[in-house]
């Protein structure tokens, strides 16, 4: 059996450097030399998870296929490295104390006081050590935030203890950092590195390898520099300059010698070359695209990019599929949540696509989007909540249902949306029940669905069941669906017992697809998720017709 490899990532000066990229990349250049890996995020917030916490603060949530709310950087990790994540690969701070606190609850620490060391340590060291999977060779454990964070301090003491008791053959610390150019002096100041590790230190980490985040090549004169303050090699101050994609990632950091230096840490072979053919196919594509197609996305978090990280991804994916660039159009459907305000945003784009989210707020906007995509034959594609209000906009000026909403809203004679307990009643198995202190149930994680033969969603899959993840409180109501297929909607995608609508789609429209679930969460830049392929090809034909 394997011996498996801990890498521990931190960072340091500012947050944002690209700690979640960087374990990504790096675990994607293992797998490049042949080794398999598995990736984790230590975040000191105290949230339980991310699940509750507003877009605006913490970005999306990546949903794993067995139903965890996790941070975005989880999404990067399965992106770059094709390795579904698992509720075992996110912990919290407050995920942490809730079980340490239930433990004591219960007795099981036999009256002893209950400390940060070695009680919350402990935990963490636990959650790391867990269940690795069969026979992994690295498990990559990103520390969120920057050292030097009070809420961190459990963390950085945590993986001290690890690199003490595993070893140098089986542990290594990267620390991520900044070195800034000061134009007014035109030089790359190495200080703020030289502080952080200097934190680092007091702490009891020695890093074996520094990545430098810098706009600009590094002298060998300041690299020598940082080595000889940091303690480390000339050779283990890895270059970490920006570059015109993310995917462009892991080819740079390559060329830079992390891969060698890591594995040189391990007393493991460099010698023999990564595979690293299809990163260069990618950016290739990227940066030499055959054309290009504008899709508006409309949502009502478009100031916080973040909010929509898998869907952007997605669509890039798509592009990819047919060699074409995506240029993504942010629109705030709140815009345009007053029937007074013009949709001239949305002219020149050659696909809309309505995402998820949650709230009244912009969302008559995205009503209003979905409608000029219907009536306009642009292709559209709802995802979740977007899915929902493109139903209710169908059964409002399809239908005739002039009181169509959904209880997210209030009530209504005619709730066409509302939540899984008022449609699955007396059928528990449908719901994984996971009541949340915000009421309702959540569906989370993967579940399977049975397409319609000769629909279009059966063509775009290749097959007549699928499984996705969801994220979601509200359902459409199984009782509409005949009065809207008699109006131009097909339901071409349900759950297995018949009972939950999954996908729709619009009769007589180039291409309309509303799903459920969330597709963004499985695409991948090697294997782009079908739907977004197929609606990429829609919005490159309809970029034809203008």
């Amino acid at each position: 059996m394997s011996m498996t490899r801990y890498i521990f990532i931190t960072g340091g000066v500012v947050s944002s450097l690209g700690k979640g990229i960087t374990s990504a990349a790096l675990g994607a250049l293992l797998q490049a030399r042949g080794y398999s890996v598995r990736l984790r995020k230590l975040d000191p917030y105290l949230n339980v998870d991310p699940g509750t916490m507003s877009p605006r603060q913490h970005g999306e949530v990546f949903v794993t296929d067995d139903g965890a709310e996790t941070d975005l950087d989880l999404g990067h990790y399965e992106r770059f490295t094709g390795v579904s994540a698992r509720q075992s690969d996110n912990i919290t701070t407050g995920r942490i104390y809730s079980r340490i606190i239930e433990k004591e609850r219960r007795g099981d620490y036999l009256g002893a006081t209950i400390q940060v060391i070695p009680h919350v340590t402990n935990e963490i060291k636990e959650f790391v050590l867990s269940d690795p999977g069969d026979e992994v060779d690295f498990i990559l454990c990103e520390i969120g935030g920057t050292v030097g964070d009070i809420e961190g301090l459990p963390f950085f003491e945590a993986i001290r203890q690890l690199g003490q008791e595993l070893g140098r053959e089986q542990a290594c610390f990267i620390h991520l950092t900044l070195l800034p150019y000061i134009p007014a002096a035109g030089e790359m100041k190495t200080k703020p590195t030289q502080h952080s590790v200097k934190e680092l230190r007091s702490i009891g980490i020695q890093p074996h390898v520094l990545l430098c985040r810098c706009d600009r090549p590094i002298p060998e004169t300041e690299k020598a520099k940082i080595a000889s303050f940091c303690n480390v090699r000339s050779s283990s101050v890895i270059e970490a300059r920006d570059v015109g994609h993310i995917y462009d990632v892991p080819v740079a950091y390559h060329e830079e010698g992390l891969d060698t230096e890591v594995l040189e840490h391990f007393g493991l072979s460099s010698e023999d070359k990564p595979d690293l053919s299809r990163w260069n196919q990618i950016a290739e594509t990227v940066h030499n695209p055959d054309g290009e197609v504008c899709i508006g996305l409309v949502g009502k978090y478009v100031d916080v990019p973040d909010a929509y990280k898998s869907v952007s991804e997605a669509l890039v994916h798509g592009g990819l599929a047919h060699n074409v660039k995506v240029r993504v159009r942010l629109i705030d459907s709140e815009a345009f949540d007053d029937d007074a305000a013009p949709l001239d945003v949305l002219e020149g784009v050659n696909g809309i696509i309505l995402p998820g989210g949650f709230g009244e707020r912009g969302a008559y906007g995205k009503m209003r989007a979905s409608r000029f995509a219907r009536e306009r034959a642009v292709p559209c594609f709802g995802i979740c909540y977007g899915m929902q209000l493109a139903v209710v906009e169908a059964a409002r000026n399809l239908a005739g249902i002039c009181e169509a909403t959904t209880s997210e809203f209030g009530s209504s004679e005619d709730l066409v949306v509302g939540l899984m307990s008022e449609w699955t009643k007396g059928n528990e198995k449908v719901v994984r029940n996971a009541t949340t202190d915000l009421g309702g149930t959540m569906r989370l994680g993967a579940y399977p669905a049975v397409l319609r033969e000769g629909s279009k969603v059966a063509e775009i899959y290749g097959g007549l069941e699928i499984s996705e993840r969801h994220r979601h409180r509200y359902e459409v109501n199984s009782k509409y669906i005949e009065l809207l297929e008699e109006n131009g909607v097909i339901f071409s995608g349900l759950s297995p017992d018949g009972r939950l609508p999954e996908i729709f789609e619009l009769k007589d429209h180039p291409w309309f697809v509303g799903v459920q679930f969330h597709p963004e969460l499985k695409s991948r830049p090697f294997s782009p998720h079908p739907l977004f392929s197929s609606f990429i090809q829609a919005a490159l034909e309809q970029s034809r017709l203008v």
